[in-house]
């Protein structure tokens, strides 16, 4: 008989778990014909949607204070003057976050600060070892509480990925339960590594203990292994979700991360969510997408006018 090993963790959730890889790659196809938008007016709609749920991001070795103040005026303003009057939008479209290296949250604070879009714009920073997540867990717990201090509401946090492939679940779950409570007030965020996770069960497994541990969102990847975000995992995430919130009542958000890099890549995520988990996880407080698109003068996703 399994037997939980900590309090909250319930190993029984992690017995019996089979995942076909077909049968998975199937249903993303399915999902996909089943939702096409063939109007240029509702993918817009769907790319609009799609830029308020984007965390911002620059995770580069030579970010700089000039390129984070780049970084949060993209965010405050992601649409041109003219495409904003082609659309006739009302509102003013920021996007959900920035996220940034926890030396570089300071700077990312004072610049929204002076925009006055600390209430519109949350910052994320990447912590406890971005991205190998081998470090001491004592070192990578003072890493999130630098970044909160420093101004951080949404912390990153990446697995020590070794305690998933050796499936030491309650070390993980101890570990995950440490890293929120250093995030106090601010959410966290859980990046499994999905692409060095070894199988879909795996990524299954993790997003379940991560959940139980306190997450309050499950994010794919770091964006730097070799595969990051693919919509058959995230429909085995969205499936790890929907189960959790059924055990408890509680939403668990979504953040894929990595090899997003059109605007039809993005709307296909927003199709998935809104098909596994329903409407009223279309919402920035519970799906996300991390993009790095800002560098250069484009927009953050194509708007066709």
């Amino acid at each position: 008989m399994v037997q939980t090993l900590s309090k909250g963790l319930d190993l029984n959730y992690l017995i019996n778990v089979h995942i076909s890889k077909s049968s998975v790659d199937a249903q993303i196809k399915t999902i996909l014909c089943n939702h096409v938008v063939k109007l240029p007016e509702n993918f817009n709609a769907w790319l609009l949607k799609a830029i308020t749920h984007i965390d911002l991001t620059t995770l580069a070795g030579d970010d700089t204070r000039s390129n984070v103040l780049r970084l949060c005026n993209k965010a405050a303003n992601p649409l041109p003057p003219n495409i904003f009057e082609t659309l006739k939008l009302e509102k003013k479209i920021r996007t959900a976050a920035v996220c940034v290296y926890p030396s570089r949250v300071k700077d990312a604070y004072e610049a929204l600060k002076k925009m006055d879009i600390l209430s519109e714009v949350n910052i994320a920073s990447v912590a406890t070892g971005f991205p190998s997540g081998l470090y001491s867990l004592e070192t990578r717990l003072k890493e999130v509480e630098f970044a909160v201090s420093s101004g951080a509401n949404e912390i990153d946090v990446v697995l020590d990925r070794s305690l998933v492939l050796t499936g030491q679940w309650d070390t993980l779950y101890n570990e995950v339960q440490q890293m929120k409570k250093a995030c106090g007030t601010a959410h966290l965020k859980v990046i499994l590594g999905t692409g060095q996770l070894g199988s879909y069960e795996n990524v299954y497994k993790a997003s379940m203990v991560s959940m139980m541990a306190g997450a309050d969102f499950i994010k794919t990847s770091t964006g730097m292994e070799e595969v990051n975000a693919t919509l058959p995992v995230g429909l085995v995430m969205c499936r790890a979700i929907r189960k959790y919130y059924q055990m408890t009542g509680v939403k668990v958000g979504l953040k894929p991360a990595g090899g997003i890099k059109t605007g039809q890549d993005a709307v296909n995520w927003l199709i998935l969510v809104y098909t596994e988990l329903g409407p009223e996880w279309l919402t920035p407080k519970l799906f996300r997408i991390a993009s790095g698109l800002w560098r250069g003068t484009a927009t953050v996703v194509c708007i066709k006018p």
